[in-house]
């Protein structure tokens, strides 16, 4: 197995993007797959290590990231250390960073050897699951795409009085249930989403894709409702839809995960997605 870890790339504004890269060295052309963390997540979250380990094993690339705004550091990539920069992250700045993964994937020197540049595959989790949908919207270099407990609109999550707190207060705070911390959300996460609504919009996109595409979802998710999945579905005409019943957002994985096999729900997820991505 070979692991290229916590590289730097430039961002897409002036923080750089960590990233990690894992796979078997065979010197033949595989598949890139490129994961794509969520709100409140970083690139070494839970089971994500053992997961890009999986996924090398079967015969892909895996490249797992940290959004340069997500509100970690390079030097404490696992802490939200930067709250500042998680105020001023927003959808477009995590779109532009996106991008920067996929230019760098396909003309990096260290994995040009490894890579097939024609199957280029993302994975999204959560509002990475958005991300993803909009990138392989907007992206032909989007081969399969697949989103595992994805939200289906960023434009219309806000409520009434988030946005009136906003215009008074320029500032929101989310507070972040396993660390405790109150986090900002700055006012330009909405100006930044109202200007950009038409790219921004999840279902548009999705209407547009005509690649592979796999939409997961438990049906106890207590952070995104099974609902958001049925309307990627419906948008999407030939998504494929897998409901995992008795499962929650992260598919029964909690943070530190320190066990050495998938609890069943996530072993279920990754090896559908796996099978899917091989098809």
């Amino acid at each position: 197995m070979k692991l290229i870890t916590n590289t730097l790339i430039p961002g897409s504004k002036d923080k750089p993007i960590l990233l990690d890269v894992f796979y078997k060295e065979t010197h033949a052309p595989k598949p890139v797959v490129i994961f794509v963390h969520g709100f409140k997540g970083f690139k070494d979250w839970g089971h994500f290590n053992l997961m890009a380990k999986t996924f090398a094993e079967s015969g892909f690339v895996f490249i797992k990231f940290n959004f340069s705004y997500n509100g970690t550091t390079p030097e404490h990539p696992e802490e939200f250390v930067d709250l500042d920069a998680f105020g001023n992250n927003n959808y477009t700045i995590e779109l532009d960073d996106l991008e920067k993964v996929m230019d760098w994937a396909l003309s990096d020197s260290s994995i040009s050897k490894e890579i097939n540049k024609e199957e280029v595959y993302l994975i999204g989790h959560s509002r990475g699951g958005g991300i993803s949908v909009l990138k392989a919207g907007e992206d032909t270099r989007v081969k399969k795409i697949v989103t595992w407990a994805s939200v289906s609109d960023f434009v219309n999550r806000n409520k009434k009085r988030t946005v009136e707190t906003w215009h008074e207060m320029g500032v929101v705070f989310t507070l972040n249930e396993r660390t405790k911390q109150q986090m900002p959300l700055y006012l330009q996460f909405y100006e930044s989403l109202q200007a950009n609504r038409e790219r921004l919009n999840i279902l548009r996109a999705a209407r547009h894709i005509t690649v592979p595409f796999l939409i997961v979802h438990g049906t106890n998710d207590e952070a995104v409702d099974l609902k958001d999945a049925e309307e990627l579905h419906k948008a999407c005409k030939q998504s494929e839809l897998l409901i995992v019943g008795d499962t929650g957002h992260t598919f029964d994985v909690k943070h530190p995960f320190e066990g050495l096999i998938f609890p069943e729900n996530a072993a279920f997820v990754i090896s559908k997605t796996i099978e899917f991505l091989k098809e």
